[in-house]
Order: C-alpha cells, then sequence, then structure tokens
C-alpha cells in the first residue's frame, strides 16, 4: 500500500508540474500533428493508398512524438538536482520508475488521441468499425515503448547530447515492438480476420511485459550511473 501511495505521490507531482507549464503536452501533440499533416500533404493519398500508409504514419507520428516527452522527463530533474532530493528520500528507484512510466504514459497516450482525431480528419478515415482493436493494440505498442524510452531516457539525461543520443540508444531496442505495432494496426484497420494480426498483437503484449519488467528491475543501476 505504501509503495502505491509513493508512486501515486510521484505521478502527482509531474502531472502537476505539465499542468503548470504546459510544454511537454503541448510540443509533443504539435510535433504529432506536424507528422502526420506532412505526410499527408506529401503523399495526397486517398482510397486504398491512404489505408496503407495510415498505420505508418500514425506510428511515426507515435514515435516522434515521445522522444519528446522522454527527452524532458528527466532533463529538469537532473538540472536542478530534483531526482538526487527523491533519491535521498527512502524511495525505492523501482517506484521512481513506475511513476515516470505512468507520468510519460498519460502524457503520450494524450497525443495519441490529438493525433489519431486529426489522422481520422485528414485521412477522411473511420476508426470505430475496428475502434476496440486499434485501442488495444496502441495501449500495448506505447507502453512498450514508453517502458524502454524511460529506461534510455534517464541513461540519455546523463549526457551532454541527450537530444541525440536518446533514439541512437533506444530505437534498436523498441523495433520490435514499432513493427508489431505496425502490423497489427494495420490487419486491424483493414477489417482482416482477427487471427491474422492478433499473434503481432500477443507480440506487443509480451515485449511490453518484458520491457517494464526488466526495466523496473535495473533501473536502480541507471539512476545510479
Amino acid at each position: 500500500m505504501r509503495s502505491l501511495e509513493i508512486v501515486w505521490t510521484l505521478l502527482v507531482k509531474d502531472l502537476r508540474i505539465e499542468w503548470r507549464q504546459r510544454e511537454t503536452l503541448a510540443s509533443v501533440c504539435i510535433f504529432g500533428l506536424l507528422v502526420v499533416f506532412l505526410c499527408d500533404f506529401a503523399f495526397e493519398p486517398a482510397g486504398a493508398e491512404a489505408l496503407r500508409l495510415l498505420p505508418g504514419v500514425l506510428w511515426i507520428a507515435f514515435v516522434f512524438a515521445g522522444i519528446l516527452g522522454f527527452n524532458r522527463s528527466f532533463a529538469a530533474e537532473r538540472e536542478n538536482a530534483c531526482l538526487e532530493g527523491i533519491r535521498l528520500a527512502p524511495v525505492e528507484p523501482g517506484l521512481i520508475y513506475l511513476a515516470k512510466l505512468a507520468a510519460n504514459f498519460v502524457f503520450l497516450a494524450v497525443a495519441e488521441v490529438v493525433i489519431t482525431f486529426a489522422a481520422a480528419l485528414w485521412y477522411n478515415f473511420s476508426f470505430f468499425p475496428a475502434f476496440k482493436d486499434f485501442v488495444t493494440i496502441v495501449f500495448f505498442g506505447t507502453l512498450g515503448y514508453v517502458a524502454v524510452g524511460v529506461t534510455f531516457g534517464a541513461v540519455a539525461a546523463n549526457t551532454r547530447m541527450r537530444e541525440v543520443m536518446l533514439p541512437v540508444l533506444q530505437f534498436p531496442v523498441a523495433v520490435p515492438i514499432f513493427i508489431g505495432a505496425i502490423e497489427a494496426t494495420s490487419g486491424a484497420l483493414k477489417g482482416a480476420p482477427p487471427n491474422l494480426y492478433w499473434s503481432w498483437v500477443r507480440l506487443l503484449i509480451a515485449f511490453a511485459v518484458i520491457f517494464a519488467v526488466l526495466s523496473f528491475m535495473l533501473f536502480e543501476f541507471v539512476l545510479e550511473e
């Protein structure tokens, strides 16, 4: 019970800071919208071509929007020595990780709702026929991506070129998440039978659990670096 209270306290702290500054959410949403708009402007897809491109466009927007959030997740606390203060308190590193995981998941989820709504308008596509499967795919894909992003965001925050180092470190590890998410999303949006793409969903679930558990266990060593 005490662990949940600690995670909730740290999560509320991050949410309150974001509510006061409104920097991370604004930049993440705007960047994601820009990616969707540029892809629509560059390719001008219609009909079947739009459906073929949409899953890739969505996840490209999600991925690059997430990078902005992960970069800011630890940067401010490193610069103001806030993280060191938290570590001096009787708080397990794994609980700090869970709070950061939850906060970044919330930020990215909000951005994904905005991006998906914009994509539905610009690509003239309705997500309602595949809404349940689409939400499931995005949930586990985002969970796995955030689980990796928070860990490498903490690692990159110790470097001078953290904006460059984060994608370099994170993308190779998160490749299975991206592939599974795009393939599963493509199958769901095309209305394919679930048995044809749910193997990708199960892959997403497996990697999300593996990345989250490993990051929780290893986060103590990440903070010590």
